[in-house]
């Protein structure tokens, strides 16, 4: 057994002697699709692990400067195509803050109740592809099931399934319809039982735990260094969220806690992001609650020009974790610059360093556990 150098991989060398190069990706079904990992074996265990990003690259941040900024707003939902409405969220909070326009109150509601609705979506479809990853059927079909609910309310506020663009500089497209609000509050109480019923499934599954428990663990420290946010930087204890620490819309009007977990192994993630899932709830139902009458946007010009030289970073707590914009304005209708800070690029360093002295099958257990989108990751 050797100790994985500092070095990256020199392929034109070769393997070390019993050594040898496995492609696990892009075809891989744990990579989804479009992460390459290269790993370096030592018969069943990880030597290195590099990864190799770029097959889903979209030139998303040169698309925004050839485009006025109300038209970004669309190409955002691709970036993190699981929580669009977070990705519309944050676009628009940076636009705002850029051009020092005042968002209605009830849009800002409208806007956390939609973001809290996709943050749980998003975390559905990491409990369903994580158990499958592990080899676990049963919590997709569970998770896909109670999705298609969050999906209808979705559908009927905005007509679209995935890509909603349902936000607009200055507030949100268009009011609620009748009858939504009664819908999701049923939505809400359906949900909070099946929280239990999943837990139950997977999570005190002896298989799932001996998979998960003491695999791929970080550090508080090794998280922070590697720039790892969200759930993940959250499961080694670092009680960290934008919606509380660096309040934005109406979050700091609302009573939510902070789940947080003690080793950063791979079922801390589960467990933080099952507790955040019940946050949601909460979150959702006050919001409904304090959901105030009146207009839905702002007074926004309808060709819009920031101030020249204004730039901003405005960064928002996205399911996968801090979603940064840096904005920059040369007075024109179109943006001069944009620079997209995506989480999971950022989480995906975390891979290498947990892998490494283990089998390609906890691999698949740390992939899966960190819930990376490749859309943000490649751009």
């Amino acid at each position: 057994m050797r100790d994985a150098p500092a070095a990256t991989l020199d392929l034109e060398a070769g393997p070390r002697e019993g050594e040898f190069y496995v492609n696990m990706g892009p075809q891989h079904p744990s990579t989804h699709g479009v992460l390459r990992l290269m790993l370096r074996m030592d018969g069943e265990v990880i030597r290195e692990v590099i990864p190799h990003i770029g097959y889903l690259h979209r030139n998303h941040e040169k698309i925004a400067e050839s485009r006025p900024y109300p038209q970004y707003i669309m190409f955002s939902d691709r970036l993190d195509y699981l929580a669009s409405m977070n990705m519309n969220l944050g676009y628009c909070v940076a636009v705002e803050r850029l051009c020092g326009i005042e968002v209605p109150e009830r849009a800002d509601f409208l806007r956390v109740i939609m973001a809290e609705f996709n943050r749980f979506a998003s975390h559905l479809v990491w409990f369903g592809t994580y158990g499958l990853d592990i080899g676990a059927w049963t919590p997709m079909l569970f998770a896909f099931r109670e999705r298609e609910r969050i999906v209808d309310l979705f559908e009927a506020v905005c007509g679209a399934r995935l890509t909603y663009s349902y936000m607009r500089i200055g507030g949100v497209a268009e009011d609620l319809p009748s009858g939504w609000i009664a819908k999701a509050r049923e939505t809400v109480a359906y949900l909070w039982p099946k929280l239990d019923e999943y837990d139950a499934l997977l999570g005190h599954n002896v298989i799932f735990e001996k998979r998960t428990q003491g695999i791929g663990g970080l550090s508080p420290d090794q998280a922070i260094a590697l720039g790892v946010t969200g759930p993940v930087l959250r499961s080694t204890g670092v009680r960290w969220d934008l919606r509380r620490d660096e309040p934005y819309s109406v979050y700091h009007r609302l009573d939510f806690e902070i789940p947080v977990g003690t080793t950063g192994d791979c079922h801390d993630r589960y467990l933080v992001r099952l507790a955040e899932m019940r946050q949601s709830l909460r979150i959702i139902e006050q919001a409904l609650d304090m959901l105030p009458e009146g207009p839905i946007v702002a007074k926004v010009p309808k060709v819009l020009k920031p101030p020249k030289d204004a730039e901003v970073y405005v960064r928002t707590e996205s399911p996968r974790g801090e979603y940064g914009v840096y904005l920059v304005s040369d007075g024109s209708a179109n943006p001069h610059r944009l620079k997209i800070r995506a989480p999971s690029f950022s989480n995906l360093l975390c891979v290498a360093p947990t892998s490494i002295g283990l089998k390609i099958a906890d691999l698949v257990a740390i992939v899966g556990s960190v819930d990376i989108v490749m859309g943000e990751v490649d751009r």
